[in-house]
């Protein structure tokens, strides 16, 4: 959450900035803020609302020159979105300026302490506390801004992701993280600092990631000074080579980041499963799992934690394990795991899986399997993030960016990964015969096109969309491997269109849901000829007694649930298993046009930020 870009070089800083907060916006947009350094003042300039805003009220306001600053785009903590509370935010003295990611968790006592030695505060925010703190210790203790940045963090409790300069040595930024994501490109003679690469691409593949509780000065004409935070002990810079494109973070013809993104669906599940799904050999290759086979096949069970769509994955994928692999499952939110004292020994393998790989309470569940002896195995998108480095084997998705605040791609090609590992374990374990096996593998390599053939309804979803767009309440039902999709389309209608909706078992609804049922009630029925067929046409026989609106999700071909329903959606036949990779795009596409038709901005949904770094 928040994203925040910092620049120091030989460019002009503003438009490097500007450009990257645009990028990050997915991160946070409830404010943002810019500071420049020009040589012999600070510019600053901030306010409530978009960059776009922020780009226009500088552009009049403030000199633009400097080839030293940094930005932010702002997920509001402490403090309401507004001018006053929108970083960067100064010092008492104004030498320092900082942008901050994360929260604070003992701001308020340091708030107290500062305020009794003389401090004042213009803003509610516990970044400002921090600058001051940092101000407080560099004096007191006569220190440059690195050491007191260091003795400053020690006193703090939280998580961060921080860049601040001092106007008195125009040649230097200071940079820490612990828990939110922090980058750094390295050009030549410049530095680009950014919460993930897309900021500074065009300008250099070269950057390094700092890990928790390290520190870096940024000094033109220097090598980095990269240290721990604890302990001041000397680190040495990883630096690697990025394999990320510009046309891939653009929106490439598309009106909004979350259409492109499902439009791009096929060729992410074909970029996932590629070198891993040999269906002509009858091989899956997947290194993380080959080299770790036997902790997977001796575990008591498989533990999956991850929020939001991701731990809608989950639940597709503790289906696909107990069906196909025979091995236990729970899945967990990963926000309440380590909050109930679970039970994990180091007979259970956990997987956690998580979009950017940066969910904080995703990392603080793999923190805890960790220190009770489990295995740990990451499922996640983004090349280098925390997750990935914290697990002890894992799987990148290769779903290419994902810019649009409401998952699309992320959800299928994690379904996507999950179901090649449940394949390789259930082949392992002998769970079914060759031809079985290999059916499967067939027929998830002819997913894609499968998906490109779904796509096809969406001239039809945009017209069932116009009827249900004025609703307030929606009821979204699923069986098997379709409840965690009717889950995941709820999910998005409340996240980008602001209606409420729920997800349900089929089955469930005679226990309570069906009392909401009335003339009023639009309720969209996964009903795919696959597994509970019979049950879910008896569930949609029950819904139009009480004179409910039925959208149904139908397998190509269906003759019954059309006799029942007021719209129908067809997708391609597929194994049961499979279905959620398919019944899911529809669901994407009828949110994406009901919130566009209600005036929403699709991709930056009210309240929400892409990456949850801080809990």
């Amino acid at each position: 959450m928040c994203g925040i870009v910092g620049y120091i070089g030989h460019r002009d800083a503003y438009p490097i900035i500007i450009k990257g907060l645009q990028r990050l916006e997915y991160r946070g947009y409830d404010s943002a803020g810019i500071a420049l350094y020009d040589g012999n003042s600070i510019n600053l300039s901030k306010t409530k609302g978009k960059v776009e805003d922020l780009k226009l009220k500088s552009e009049k306001t403030i000199s633009l020159e400097g080839k030293l600053g940094i930005g932010h785009t702002r997920w509001a903590t402490h403090g309401v979105p507004n001018d006053v509370n929108s970083h960067p935010h100064y010092s008492n003295s104004g030498d320092l300026v900082i942008i901050h990611n994360g929260i604070i968790e003992n701001y308020d006592s340091i708030k107290t302490e500062l305020k009794n030695r003389g401090y004042t505060f213009q803003s509610d925010t516990d970044t400002e506390v921090l600058v001051n703190l940092i101000e407080e210790v560099k004096t007191k203790e006569g220190v440059k801004l690195g050491k007191a940045v260091q003795i400053a963090l020690n006193q703090v409790v939280g998580a961060y992701a921080i860049a601040v300069f001092d106007k008195n040595k125009p040649d230097e930024i200071v940079v820490a993280k612990l828990g939110s994501p922090l980058a750094i490109g390295i050009g030549e003679n410049e530095f680009f600092i950014a919460s993930d690469a897309s900021p500074f691409i065009e300008f250099t593949n070269n950057a390094m990631y700092l890990e928790d509780e390290e520190m870096a000065i940024l000094r033109l004409g220097k090598e980095i000074k990269l240290r721990k935070i604890k302990d001041d002990s000397v680190v040495y810079p990883m630096i690697q080579e990025l394999q990320l494109n510009i046309e891939e973070i653009e929106k490439g013809g598309y009106d909004h980041f979350m259409m492109k993104e499902i439009y791009e669906q096929p060729r992410a599940i074909l970029d996932t499963y590629r070198g891993r799904l040999l269906a002509d050999q009858g091989l899956i290759k997947m290194s993380g799992i080959d080299d770790n086979i036997e902790k997977f096949l001796n575990a008591n069970r498989i533990i999956i934690v991850a929020c939001g769509t991701s731990w809608h994955a989950g639940l597709v994928a503790e289906y696909i394990f107990e069906d196909l692999a025979r091995i236990p499952v729970e899945v967990e939110y990963a926000s309440e795991f380590r909050y109930r004292n679970p039970i994990i020994t180091d007979k259970d393998v956990l997987i956690a899986i998580s979009q950017s790989g940066e969910t904080a309470d995703t990392l603080a569940a793999i923190k805890l399997a960790k220190e009770k002896g489990a295995f740990v195995f990451g499922v996640c998108n983004v090349v280098g993030s925390t997750i990935s480095r914290e697990s002890h084997a894992g799987a990148y998705t290769h779903a290419g960016p994902e810019i649009g605040v409401a998952s699309t791609k992320a959800f299928t090609t994690q379904i996507t990964v999950l179901t090649l590992i449940a394949l390789k374990l259930a082949k392992s374990k002998g769970a079914f015969s060759e031809s079985k096996y290999r059916e499967f593998l067939t027929e998830l390599e002819n997913i894609p096109s499968k998906v490109e053939k779904a796509l096809l309804s969406n001239d039809l979803i945009e017209k069932i969309a116009e009827v249900y767009k004025d609703s307030t309440n929606c009821l979204y039902l699923g069986r098997g491997y379709n409840f965690p999709v009717a889950l995941e389309g709820a999910l998005k209608l409340k996240e980008i269109s602001y209606i409420h909706a729920e997800g349900y078992p089929a089955a469930e609804m005679k226990h309570g849901p069906i009392a909401l049922i009335d003339e009023h009630m639009p309720v969209f029925v996964i009903a795919t000829k696959k597994g509970h067929y019979e049950k879910v046409v008896s569930n949609i026989q029950e819904i139009k007694s009480r004179k409910g609106q039925i959208i149904a999700i139908v397998t190509e071909g269906d003759v019954t649930v059309k006799e029942l329903a007021d719209h129908v959606i067809e997708v391609p036949e597929t194994l049961e298993s499979l279905t959620p990779l398919l019944t899911t795009i529809p669901l994407q596409l009828l949110s994406y046009h009901i919130a566009l038709m209600r005036g929403c901005n699709v991709d930056q949904p009210r309240n929400l930020a892409k990456s949850v770094t801080v809990e």
